[in-house]
């Protein structure tokens, strides 16, 4: 533990159980932070929670499906109960198909054969969940007069990429609202910002398995030529974000994938 980065923060990360999430909040206990490890399955947040001890860092784990509001709301109460308040949060987690048949990964399919049900259920767990953690934090951060968020964006909408109406649509609109929640909230010294990462995870490795002839042609496109690295690649700016360094960084959506946005 020598990073202070981040020192006398509280930090939750949602979806840390496993991929950007767990890597997001290892990065942060790294550089000093009391994080809030939150996830749906309790094997996984305990996994973290227990690494992150192992190091010397600070954590709880909460168990949290970002598709309850009860839940997002005591995660938030939870933190607070155990570290008096919050200072970071990362909207990260994010479920796939359906309610009655959730998955976690994003997998191509066309628009017209995405169901009513999969739009709900993504804009469930993406959009409506990130809303319901920012405006649960808003209290204590409005109160103490700092804060950062991030909230995780994707390229899939950015690109417009053919397959991903559903998940592509719902991204664009987590980076929107970013922007306008970093207009709103400016004045009460918190920052909003969005990532758009594109590194190796359990969903990214689903699709490159369901997908190679894709996997193969998105790293055509990619100048590093590689997948980054959600540790090595991925946390390092999210650190930066969650900083006081970046207190006059805010509305902007970070590409953090090799290059890879420039292409068409």
């Amino acid at each position: 533990m020598t990073d202070t980065t981040l020192s006398g923060q509280v930090a939750i990360v949602t979806g840390a159980g496993r991929g950007i999430g767990r890597g997001i909040a290892i990065a942060y206990a790294r550089a000093g932070a009391k994080v809030c490890v939150a996830s749906r399955t309790k094997s996984t947040v305990d996994e973290v929670v227990a690494l992150i001890k192992s190091e010397g860092g600070e954590a709880i784990g909460v168990r949290c499906d970002v598709s309850s509001a009860d839940d997002i709301q005591s995660m938030v109460e939870s933190t607070v109960n155990a570290y008096g308040t919050v200072h970071i949060l990362v909207n990260n987690a994010q479920s796939f198909g359906t309610a009655e048949a959730p998955t976690g990964a994003a997998l191509p399919h066309p628009f017209e054969d995405t169901s009513e049900d999969e739009w709900q259920w993504i804009f469930h767990t993406g959009v409506i969940a990130t809303v319901r953690a920012m405006k649960a934090v808003f209290p204590h951060m409005k109160g103490q007069g700092y804060g950062r968020i991030i909230n995780m964006a994707s390229s899939s909408g950015q690109m417009r990429k053919p397959g991903f109406s559903a998940y592509g649509s719902i991204k664009d609109a987590i980076r929107c609202l970013s922007g306008i929640s970093a207009r709103e909230w400016g004045q009460h010294g918190i920052t909003v910002n969005s990532m758009s990462p594109l590194v190796v995870t359990d969903t990214l490795a689903d699709w490159i398995e369901a997908c190679p002839e894709d996997s193969n042609a998105v790293l055509q496109h990619v100048p590093m030529g590689r997948f980054g690295d959600s540790i090595e690649d991925c946390a390092p700016v999210a650190v930066f974000l969650a900083s006081k360094g970046a207190g006059y960084v805010t509305g902007q959506n970070y590409n953090v994938e090799g290059g890879f946005n420039m292409f068409p």
